[in-house]
This record gives structure tokens, C-alpha cells and sequence, in this order.
């Protein structure tokens, strides 16, 4: 084997140890929707969604004005299935991940969580402040496996340090239910349905729901990340098992470049 293959070979097998590529390109053309329902999509009070509303396979879409879409609405049409096979597809993808850390029966709030595959086997409750570190990495993946459902107490909140929370999912079993005030980060994709009640906020996410309804009341819904760390948190060292594998890469290439060199 020459070594200069065997040199780029050591630099393709290093890079696939790398961070995964933005995962919002796993929700496809549902990316482009902050709210999508499967039944219907009804709203009380002055709610901004952000991007487009969607609905299917039903067709109504209610309460718009006084709330206002900034996006289009589409119900019962191509682009509105389009994005619900999309939605779909992303749903079962996430629900298929292999879990890191198993989470029932423990609350999230007030928990401090690295980037990883969180499973519950049944029900989720956040009550209080959930944060998660993204470690610097911008590609930083979070994803939440609720069996069934998702509760969060009036005035919880997600909230991030170290970097955006473009990649942080909720694959919900079955429905979700964000309480009065809650202040949310993260894409929610519940297999039924979502409720959204008065005064709720879900920034850098959207909510989609496959089968049921989406009900909303006096809240903004918007796709937009903040570029800029919302707390501050002192980074950790990297992975030294990485370290350590790279640095032994690096070495054996080099080994292999001296060897071809002298004719081995």
C-alpha cells in the first residue's frame, strides 16, 4: 500500500470520529414549517408562528387572526403531506437512535446535560430550569425519547450554554403538554398531539404533530437560534479517549511515511 493512501485512508477513518453534520436536515421540508398538525391547528390570542403552519391530513387551521403566520398556511395540500411524510420519516429515525443515558422516572429540572440520545420509557416531566451544554460543538446533537408523554411545569424553561440549540429533538410517543409561561428550545415531534398553553415560547424549534391536533394560546413559535451563548459555563476538556486515538493515529501515519520512505 503506498503511503500516501495509507495517509489519506488515516484521514478519512479520523474524520468519521467527528461531530455529525446539522441535524435540522433530518426534518426535510417539514424544516419549514414552525407548526405542522395532523387534524387540525386552532389558536386563542395574539400567537406569532415564525415560518409556515401546516396541516394534514386534515384541513383547518383556526384563530388566524388575531395570530399571525409569517410563513404561509397550507392544509390538505402537496406541500403540507410533503411535510408530513418528512416529519414522519424524522420521527422514526430519532425514535430508532441507540440511547445513551436512560432517564425515566428522573425529572429534568435542574438538570445540567452533554450532548447525547436521552431515553424515558415512559412519561417525561421538566418542572423548573432543564440546561444543556453544548460543549462548544455547533453540530451538538440532543435527542429525548418520550414513550409517551411530555409535561413541563408553568414556568419551566430549556435553556442552553455554549453554543445554539439548532440540533436538540423531542420524539414524543404520544403528546405534549408545555404549562403556562414555559420558555422551550428544541423541535418537538409528537406522534399525536401538542398544547400549547397561554404564554409559552418555543425558540430555535418547532412543533410538529403527526396525528392530532396542535393547540395554541398567546405564544411565539420561531425556527430562529441564537448564535450567542445564552449563559455562561466554563468548556470541559475534550474526550480523551479522542484524544488519545488521534494522537496515536497521527503517530502510526507517520511511522508508515518513514518505513515507505526507506523502500519498506
Amino acid at each position: 500500500m503506498n503511503y500516501k493512501y495509507a495517509i489519506v485512508l488515516g484521514i478519512v477513518v479520523f474524520s468519521s470520529f467527528q461531530a455529525p453534520a446539522k441535524a435540522a436536515s433530518l426534518l426535510g421540508t417539514a424544516n419549514n414549517f414552525g407548526v405542522l398538525g395532523g387534524s387540525t391547528v386552532t389558536n386563542t390570542g395574539s400567537s406569532v408562528i415564525m415560518q409556515s403552519l401546516g396541516v394534514n391530513a386534515g384541513s383547518s387551521a383556526t384563530g388566524f387572526s388575531p395570530g399571525i403566520v409569517n410563513g404561509t398556511i397550507f392544509t390538505s395540500d402537496a406541500v403540507a403531506a410533503q411535510a408530513q411524510l418528512d416529519n414522519a420519516s424524522a420521527y422514526n429515525y430519532l425514535a430508532a437512535l441507540s440511547p445513551t443515558k436512560e432517564l425515566t422516572g428522573v425529572d429534568l429540572g435542574g438538570l445540567t446535560l452533554t450532548p447525547g440520545v436521552y431515553s424515558f420509557s415512559s412519561s417525561a416531566q421538566l418542572t423548573g430550569k432543564l440546561t444543556l451544554d453544548n460543549l462548544g460543538d455547533p453540530n451538538a446533537l440532543f435527542v429525548f425519547q418520550i414513550a409517551s408523554t411530555l409535561t413541563t411545569a408553568s414556568d419551566s424553561s430549556v435553556v442552553t450554554t455554549n453554543g445554539e440549540a439548532s440540533n436538540v429533538f423531542f420524539q414524543i410517543g404520544s403528546s405534549a403538554t408545555l404549562g403556562t409561561g414555559t420558555q422551550f428550545m428544541g423541535n418537538i415531534l409528537a406522534l399525536t398531539s401538542i398544547t400549547l398553553t397561554t404564554g409559552v415560547n418555543i425558540e430555535c424549534g418547532r412543533a410538529l404533530a403527526q396525528n392530532g391536533a396542535v393547540t395554541m394560546d398567546t405564544n411565539k413559535v420561531s425556527s430562529t437560534c441564537d448564535l450567542k451563548p445564552q449563559e455562561t459555563a466554563v468548556v470541559p476538556e475534550p474526550d480523551s479517549s479522542l484524544g488519545v486515538l488521534g494522537s496515536g493515529l497521527v503517530g502510526l501515519l507517520f511511522a508508515f511515511n518513514k518505513r515507505f520512505r526507506k523502500g519498506w
